[in-house]
């Protein structure tokens, strides 16, 4: 994949992160973005380091007045967003039920809505050059719905919806559309998630996480840059056949087929 771009949103955290990592030894020149602008810089720095081409960029998906100027900044460095690597962050646990319609709006925003407006800002270039990848990563609580995760179970279902009915309209056009989901993927988002689970049931902590790794079959929480490589290879030419899919990335976890 020398030579093509990548805009990888989320990058400054676990999944983002390692994926970002994994497109660029693929030789994919990739922004960074992430709205704490250290931590993207962190990222581009250690993939520079490793011989990749990075660059950093603070960005706030949720903020929609600001996709035009950092895609032209991409534009500018690298060239037209080939791979869109759609990753943003989780709402705080909840229950379904008795969320405020300014917080089911809030996270709406920054989740759903934020992610179709920058694949339409860069599905245009996309089409011109007749090649094109965009995978956005979930949660296993869209096949499965997690205790607790409210929100994300439902806003996150949005985008399995969308991306599949977006698959079909662009296939023709040399582009593919993927949602990938993590399973207990060993990151900070999941260590968070451990931790507030215990305190909801006055449990120790190493309590709940030895009995959330009991239930995957593999025996062990995933690496992060095992959900990178798998993200890498959708992004590649060998993947030019898989759209419209959702792929599990949890160490045969979800127990559904």
């Amino acid at each position: 994949m020398n030579g093509k771009t990548a805009l990888v949103f989320g990058a400054g955290g676990g999944l983002g992160g390692a994926i970002a990592r994994s497109l660029a030894l693929e030789g994919v020149r990739v922004a960074v973005a992430d709205i704490d602008e250290a931590a993207a810089a962190k990222t581009a720095e250690g993939i520079v380091s490793a011989g990749g081409k990075a660059l950093a960029i603070g960005w706030d998906i949720a903020d929609l007045s600001v996709i035009e100027a950092r895609l032209a900044v991409i534009a500018d460095t690298f060239g037209a967003v080939d791979i869109l690597v759609n990753n943003t962050g989780g709402p705080p646990p909840t229950p379904a039920s008795g969320q405020s319609a300014e917080t089911w709006s809030k996270y709406f925003d920054m989740m759903v809505r934020s992610v179709i407006a920058v694949t339409d800002a860069v599905l245009p270039g996309m089409k011109a050059s007749g090649w094109g990848r965009v995978i956005t990563s979930t949660s296993s609580g869209v096949v499965a719905p997690i205790p607790n995760l409210g929100i994300s179970n439902s806003l996150r279902l949005a985008l399995v919806g969308w991306s599949k009915t977006l698959a079909r309209e662009i296939g023709r056009d040399g582009i593919t559309a993927n949602i990938v989901l993590p399973g207990r993927i060993a990151t900070g988002r999941i260590t968070f998630l451990d931790e507030q689970k215990a305190k909801r049931e006055n449990r120790p902590v190493e309590e709940v996480t030895a009995e959330s790794t009991a239930a995957i079959p593999v025996g062990r929480y995933g690496r992060p840059e095992e959900y990178g490589d798998t993200v890498a290879f959708l992004a590649s030419p060998r993947a030019s056949y898989i759209t419209g899919s959702v792929i599990r990335i949890d160490g045969g976890l979800i127990q559904s087929i």
